[in-house]
């Protein structure tokens, strides 16, 4: 952390520079052998330093240069990593890609990229689709396959290895989850996606005996992010290559890790029907990112695992332990980020024994200079007031790739546009109310979808499990209308949607809020569309929806 050069682009040679334990494994990989029985393998910083070094000689055999940006299309995992690693050591930007985006998204997303070349697990439809398009061809479209199967000696590394990154220099391109439209890409800079990551160093993790799993998607500035931490600590982490429960829950048992890391996705899974009791058993942190997870799941998974001393009062974990026994129960850390905003920039703590406080994501954290609620010409609102969520922090993004005039348009009165509609409490808190293209116009006003969401998932948690609220065009005069789109609980099945509409909207006035004109079950998992990332696709909900009340 005195380093003044550390960053993005070279934390593992600064890890291995400092690391006594460069030979000892840290970070796993999993697959399930034939008899079905979980096999973690370790690798260590200097495992990593020799697959990072062969493929940066398969890429600079085939002419990636600094500068040059190159698609990355391949699973969730280690196998992402390793090709950031490559290519940041060749100061070469990784345009890293969620390998379930649509396939006609993704070619749009490379060519608005302008990749030199495109590597992937299966690039047979990449390959076809340039055939009718020859002129926007690559370099190169390679199987990933023929990466590993490199045979390294034969080519000679350039003379200055690892590349020496500029504070400024981009050392990636992250995408957005396209939930609100076409994928944007972030630039991600060499010092700037390290800003703010100092104070997480300092007081994570606790105890020598802490391992972290990473279930963030690892295209994603998310799984980047943790990777880069523990990486840096040396702490055990296994890098999961799946999100899914039934994936997820045999790993958790054989790794029994005490922290988790991971998108609201995984844990609307872990915290549905039966609790992971013996996988979660040493649970003592689970830490959110990105979309602000909900009460209703957050509440089930405090119930698990237990707290070690002195982690009960500190945002994150201890700087030195408390003369406190153990607890049972674990910690829910919600932090609200995205790729833009480089790290979490807000945090609120949940335990078993937290009141409730729905959409409250707490304060700023250190790196941010200044966070505000803001109108349409940058003023700061009353405490009370809903506005533009706007933040002003070294950690956010330089802009998205080739388009300077998107980037604009998220930049007001020196703020950052996080794209969130949020109020400040008189205390300081900031509570998350909705995305700006999700504020649902009604001709009472405007009505906001999470704090909606929120209470369909702990007051009507015997119907839902869970749900996505969105509002659709009424009839002449009438505004839009707040719909939901239910997936049911496993023992609800008989439920139609007037009983879940009837119960919502008796919890719904009971909080206050504005009712649902009507709800929508998802039996299939088709009625409740995913992006990439797993969150749902509310865009796609519109559409879908846009002419219940209208009959057109």
């Amino acid at each position: 952390m005195t380093e003044p050069t550390l960053g993005a682009g070279n934390f593992l040679d600064q890890a291995i520079a400092a690391n006594p334990q460069r030979a000892v494994p840290f970070v796993y990989s999993h697959h399930t052998d034939h008899r079905g029985a979980v096999v973690l393998r370790g690798h260590s910083l200097l495992d990593l330093a020799a697959l990072r070094d062969q493929y940066a000689r398969w890429y600079w055999a085939n002419g990636v240069r600094p500068g040059e940006p190159v698609g990355v299309v391949v699973g969730e995992g280690l196998e992402p990593l390793l090709h950031f690693l490559a290519l940041s050591a060749l100061g070469a930007v990784p345009a890293l890609v969620n390998d379930a985006m649509r396939h006609e998204v993704m070619v749009r997303y490379l060519n608005h990229v302008g990749v030199v070349g495109i590597v992937a697990d299966d690039p047979t439809r990449l390959a076809s689709a340039y055939r009718e398009d020859p002129l926007r061809r690559p370099r190169f479209i390679t199987m990933a396959a023929e990466i590993q199967a490199f045979d390294a000696e034969s080519v000679r590394l350039p003379e200055v290895y690892p590349y020496r990154h500029d504070p400024d220099d981009v050392v990636a391109l992250i995408h957005s989850s396209g939930t609100t439209g076409t994928p944007k890409s972030t630039i991600l800079a060499h010092r700037q996606f390290w800003d703010g990551k100092q104070p997480r160093m300092l007081r994570f993790p606790a105890e020598p005996y802490d391992r972290l799993m990473s279930l963030m998607p690892h295209t994603h500035a998310g799984g980047l992010s943790y990777f880069l931490t523990a990486t840096l600590l040396g702490l055990p982490t296994v890098v999961m290559s799946d999100w899914r429960r039934a994936v997820v829950e045999p790993v958790m048992e054989a790794f029994q890790p005490t922290m988790v890391a991971s998108f609201p996705r995984t844990f609307v899974e872990l915290a549905t029907g039966e609790l992971p009791v013996k996988g979660a058993a040493k649970v003592h942190s689970w830490f959110n990112t990105g979309d602000s997870a909900h009460y209703g799941h957050i509440r089930r998974l405090v119930q698990l695992g237990e707290r070690p001393a002195g982690l009960i009062e500190p945002w994150l974990l201890p700087h030195q332990k408390a003369e406190q026994p153990a607890l049972p129960g674990s910690q829910f850390i919600d932090g609200l980020g995205s790729s833009e905003m480089g790290m979490a920039l807000f945090g609120q703590v949940t335990t078993p024994e937290s009141a409730r406080d729905d959409r409250c994501v707490g304060k700023p954290l250190e790196v941010v200079l200044k966070a505000a609620v803001l109108d349409e010409s940058g003023d700061e609102v009353p405490d009370g007031t809903v506005g533009l969520l706007g933040v002003v922090t070294p950690s956010r993004t330089p802009g998205y790739w080739n388009n300077p005039k998107l980037t604009g348009t998220f930049e007001l009165a020196g703020y950052w546009l996080t794209g969130d509609v949020a109020r400040r409490d008189a205390d300081g808190n900031f509570h998350h109310l909705d995305r700006t293209v999700d504020v649902i116009d009604t001709a009472a006003g405007p009505v906001y979808s999470l704090p909606i969401e929120e209470v369909l998932l702990a007051d009507c948690a015997d119907l839902v499990q869970d749900c996505s609220v969105v509002g659709v065009p009424g009839a002449a005069g009438e505004g839009q209308r707040p719909i939901a789109v239910v997936r049911l609980q496993a023992d609800a099945g008989h439920a139609d949607a007037a009983l879940v509409q009837d119960a919502a909207n008796k919890a719904l006035a009971a909080a206050g809020l504005a009712e649902l004109a009507a709800v929508s079950i998802a039996r299939e998992p088709q009625d409740f569309p995913l992006g990439p990332t797993g969150k749902v696709l509310k865009r796609e909900l519109r559409t879908r929806f846009a002419t219940l009340f209208t009959g057109r």
